[in-house]
């Protein structure tokens, strides 16, 4: 090498980028444009309005910010991606798109005057603009979408029940330690799992027991007062829960709902106890079946078998049945001691679908049960929707910001269901946010009216403009 190519270095390019001057002063540019779509969503399904009306009582003055507005903006925030009230800001500084919104002060206020009966209030709010927006789904689409499990449509609504952590970093009311050595709250939560409406939540301390059937009953009597009257009557109701969920008290309940005319059905885990260790055992080769996929194929190396008649159940509700599933355990499954003797993992679930009718087969039955395990990718997207990190050290405040995220689902949902199409339309809240609500725009005026011009080379502007056409198109509810 010559002493002139010595500590030279050869660069090849391959694509550069341009070259960019970056300044400060961008005029009618809008970021985050298809929120826009969730806050006129709240106002086109009554939300906006019924809000208003649940927390007119803390604007005594009628002066100010509107609360219900300032609850409304705090769930579209909420189901944009924001993780702090702080994150308004995202809103407020685009007053062209979004209008007036409260400061961060204000948005504090809201929460925190926000009571006990007050957040009753918003519950019924909720299930009101709930009310309009499934009758909006009816007349323009196909209604509520089908439930599915094992290549089959599900009859009714089903709705799945379970519980999470949440982990707090400070000192928070009502935080606790955990069953897993962590601190923080332990939430109860309800999902429709034909749309994944978030229908009811109850905040609770870390150290609250999962199998609580007082706390499941409260939970799901929630969530049947969100669900409208003509679908909560005369309709089949599925509710699925895991073994937590499999407490007598709280399947009595269940089926003591059938004479208010809500006809429950129940499909919960049940842990393997020693009679059912022994049921197992006895069980001959012959009466194993093959399990299915979710698809309705043979799910290879698993199989499901009826317990029934094997196992004492007394105490439960009269129909019970008694299913376990057993398969070849995956690499690095954790395993009993039961299991690690028999060579397979085993689950077993209680439920009172009955064999008449065609719609008790254990292999159906089975399936459909798992399918409850859907409800985990629901408490994932809702932690990424705001109860994943609560604000204040109060609890009445953190269980305000609790219904805020329930309804910031509901809008995601909804926004789904009303005005979405293909892939979009069972998209998470993820995939909605990158395509669609963070979406770039400019904002324009001419013959006296406001324009929101999605960016030309935005991938998916056609879909957000026909969802905003959507919109416009949607039947107004009744003032």
């Amino acid at each position: 090498m010559s002493p002139q190519q010595e500590g030279t270095f050869c660069v090849h390019t391959t694509g550069s980028r341009p070259k960019l001057v970056v300044s400060a002063d961008g005029r009618g540019v809008v970021s985050h444009a298809g929120s826009r779509l969730l806050a006129d969503l709240a106002d086109v399904t009554g939300l906006t309005g019924s809000f208003a009306n649940a927390l007119h009582r803390l604007r005594p003055r009628g002066t100010g910010h509107d609360p219900g507005r300032v609850a409304v903006d705090l769930a579209v925030m909420l189901a944009d991606g924001g993780e702090a009230i702080a994150d308004l800001a995202l809103l407020r500084d685009q007053r062209e798109v979004f209008g007036p919104v409260a400061s961060t002060p204000t948005a504090w206020r809201v929460l925190a005057d926000i009571d006990t009966t007050t957040l009753a209030a918003l519950r019924t709010a909720r299930a009101a603009a709930r009310e309009t927006a499934w009758l909006q789904a009816a007349e323009t689409r196909r209604g509520i979408p089908i439930s599915r499990a094992g290549g089959h449509d599900l009859p009714g609504l089903v709705l799945d029940l379970d519980a999470t952590l949440v982990t707090c970093h400070s000192e928070k009311e009502q935080a606790a330690a955990t069953y897993k050595h962590g601190f923080g709250f332990h939430p109860l939560l309800c999902f429709l799992d034909n749309t994944g409406e978030a229908l009811a939540g109850l905040l609770r301390p870390g150290n609250a027991g999962a199998n609580t059937a007082s706390d499941h009953i409260t939970v799901l009597d929630a969530a049947l007062a969100q669900i409208p009257d003509a679908h909560r009557h005369g309709t089949d109701i599925l509710i699925r829960t895991d073994s937590a969920g499999g407490a007598t008290a709280f399947l009595a309940h269940l089926r003591n709902l059938r004479a208010q005319g809500i006809q429950t059905f129940f499909s919960v885990g049940h842990p393997v106890t020693e009679p059912v260790r022994r049921a197992i055992r006895a069980l001959p080769d012959r009466i194993w079946h093959p399990a299915l996929e979710q698809d309705g194929s043979l799910r290879g190396s698993a199989e499901v078998a009826e317990l029934t008649g094997m196992i004492d159940l007394a105490g439960y509700p009269d129909g019970t049945r008694i299913i376990v599933r057993r398969e070849r355990p995956h690499p690095g499954a954790q395993l009993s001691l039961f299991d690690l003797d028999e060579g397979m993992r085993h689950q077993v679930f209680l439920t009172d679908t009955p064999i008449a009718g065609g719609g008790g087969s254990i292999q159906y039955l089975e399936v459909r049960h798992r399918a409850h395990a859907r409800v985990e990718d629901r408490i994932r997207c809702g932690k990424a929707t705001g109860f994943d990190r609560f604000p204040s050290r109060l609890f009445q405040v953190n269980a305000a910001w609790l219904e805020l995220s329930l309804t910031a689902i509901d809008l995601l949902a909804w926004t789904r269901t009303l005005l979405l199409d293909g892939e979009l339309a069972t998209a998470e809240p993820k995939k909605l946010r990158y395509r669609l609500l963070h979406a770039a725009a400019r904002i324009t005026r001419g013959g006296r009216r406001l324009h929101l011009r999605i960016a030309a080379t935005w991938p998916w502007r056609h879909e957000l403009a026909n969802a905003f056409a959507c919109l416009a198109a949607l039947p107004r509810p009744a003032t």
